[in-house]
């Protein structure tokens, strides 16, 4: 049901009016920032999609009943028109490698229980941990295949629709992606096919051709605090500072709240700030060092801490002491900061985070990069930073 959605009116709005006057497309791509909602929107509309009573007497016309068995069935994901299909990272051991890994229905029937969970396998290797998986995590053609265009060949079993919801369209393989627009060139008219994607530029042109696109934005910081209350039971007080860390992100959010290794890395990245201002290699390699625990997507989020640190300085200096600040509860620190530096160049400092970042994600060293950005930033503190982490070839002398 849409009440499962948090904002995004416009997107739900645009789906409501689609289902209200049955002008359902065979395929749809929703598309913004993780954990902003296309996930949840693509599950309510396959329970609305399915539901028994909507478009006739006494059943609504936009939305699922909740109470019907189709209903019942498609909020626990159990439904047999409606399959979900996350991309997974290929098994360690066994005969076959594409096979589906053995924690995959768990993963499924927490995604049940909360549209937003972070059940990915990018963000999280194995459920109960934190970390990320340290293995390629995508779409492959034999799992596509196999399952997800078996499925879509289906006549429904129960309801109106086969619905297939792909997660993470924007990371699949190009074997794997020319195996789904063999399917999208002809789909049954009883298919919907509902693909979710971060980063529109990463799915292949000729899947988002034959798409219908919905946009869905960040969350804004009151409403990932209203749901982590009212969905969560985080206390309103941790909810806040909880809310302004998770970058428009309500999964983020949730991740954020059930970690402990975040609140440390929040610390960390506090502390890397710090002694980067020393400009010491002494006391800057040991931050670094842990830092760098984890791999490649570990340190990303890690720095996206910095960031917002970063972000809270930049606030802090050009709004004073009404900043809308992410870290609240160090407020006097970040405005200590501010006071203590009036020459620091902060716009410089975010280019410079910004760009390690980037260059960690283009697989680069860490023990190259992060010493470097330290050793930026220590310049952008006292004004005299050139603006990037590595000076272009053809910058001025």
């Amino acid at each position: 049901m849409w009440s499962r959605v948090i904002g995004q009116r416009r997107a739900v709005g645009v789906l409501q009016q689609a289902l209200a006057h049955d002008r359902v497309a065979n395929t749809y791509l929703f598309h913004g920032p993780a954990g902003s909602g296309p996930r949840a929107a693509a599950l309510a509309f396959g329970q609305a999609l399915l539901c028994e009573r909507r478009g006739r007497p006494g059943g609504p016309e936009g939305d699922a009943c909740g109470t019907c068995l189709a209903c019942t069935k498609a909020a626990r994901l159990i439904h047999p028109d409606l399959h979900v299909y996350l991309p997974f990272p290929k098994v360690s051991s066994g005969a076959d490698k594409d096979d589906r890994p053995s924690d995959y229905p768990e993963r499924i029937a927490q995604l049940a229980l909360e549209p937003y969970a972070p059940v990915d396998y990018r963000q999280r290797g194995a459920l109960g941990d934190d970390g990320p998986s340290k293995k390629q995590v995508e779409h492959r053609r034999r799992p596509t295949n196999e399952f997800l265009r078996r499925d879509m060949t289906f006549v429904p079993a129960e309801g109106r629709y086969v619905v297939g919801v792909m997660t993470d369209a924007d990371h699949v393989r190009t074997e794997a992606a020319n195996s789904l627009l063999k399917l999208l060139e002809e789909p049954g008219p009883d298919v919907v096919l509902i693909l979710t994607a971060e980063r529109v530029e990463n799915v292949l042109p000729t899947i988002l051709s034959r798409c219908q696109r919905v946009r869905f934005d960040p969350l804004p910081a009151e409403a990932i605090e209203e749901a982590l209350v009212a969905r969560s039971g985080v206390p309103p007080g941790d909810a806040g500072v909880v809310a302004r860390m998770a970058d428009g992100s309500f999964t983020r959010a949730l991740e954020i709240w059930s970690s402990e290794s975040v609140k440390e890395k929040r610390a960390l990245a506090l502390d890397f700030v710090r002694k980067a201002y020393t400009g010491r290699p002494e006391l800057v390699a040991p931050v670094i060092q842990q830092a760098s625990t984890g791999g490649r997507e570990a340190i990303k989020s890690w720095l996206d801490l910095v960031a917002l640190w970063v972000r809270d300085l930049v606030l802090a200096q050009a709004v004073g002491a009404e900043a809308q600040l992410v870290n609240v509860d160090q407020a006097d620190a970040v405005h200590r900061f501010v006071a203590a530096l009036p020459e620091a160049d902060l716009g410089a400092m975010a280019t410079l985070v910004a760009e390690a970042t980037e260059a960690i994600e283009a697989n680069g060293s860490a023990g190259l990069i992060l010493p470097t950005l330290a050793f930026g930033l220590r310049d952008a503190m006292f004004g005299q930073s050139s603006g990037h982490l590595v000076t272009p070839l053809d910058a001025p002398a």
